[in-house]
């Protein structure tokens, strides 16, 4: 398999989404730990599939 460098803006908006998911599930808001790794999870999600799909 060969991966491939994700574009920029892929890669700003996967951190972006991952810091979010980050301060969510600290438990600064109560109730939203779970939305926080929701969120973390599909920042991580959205870069593996910048680094599969070509053009991502």
């Amino acid at each position: 398999m060969r991966l491939n460098p994700p574009k920029k803006v892929t890669f700003w908006i996967s951190i972006f989404a991952f810091v979010v998911g980050a301060a969510l599930s600290v438990g600064l808001i109560p109730g939203l730990n779970i939305v926080g790794y929701i969120v973390s999870l599909l920042a991580y999600l959205l870069l593996v599939l910048g680094l599969i799909i070509k053009g991502l």
